[in-house]
């Protein structure tokens, strides 16, 4: 593997990683205050719209499922048929 390669490989699982800690601690957040959590995100997708951006979920309500000591977004669409297999590697979801 060469120098460069080695060097994008190493960025890419940080990138990952950075990532993943972020989604664990938003989902602590929305746990820990629901209402806010989908009051923001609610703000954020009413900008998104007002600047022509659409939205994956296809319906307009937001949901917070609590599981255990964690809160993570409702799945949808494909995530819900999976059964929360393969959840490290969601088909290069960073």
């Amino acid at each position: 593997m060469t120098r460069e390669k080695m060097a994008s490989a190493r960025q890419a699982v940080y990138y990952r990683n950075y990532r993943r800690a972020r989604d664990r601690a938003l989902s602590r957040l929305a746990q820990a205050y629901p209402d806010d959590y989908k009051e923001y995100l609610e703000e954020e997708r009413a900008n998104d719209e007002q600047l022509g951006k659409n939205w994956i979920a296809g319906d307009t309500t937001i949901s917070v499922t609590i599981l255990g000591t964690r809160a993570e977004p409702a799945a949808t669409g494909s995530q819900a048929a999976d059964g929360g297999e393969n959840e490290g590697d969601r088909g290069g979801e960073a």
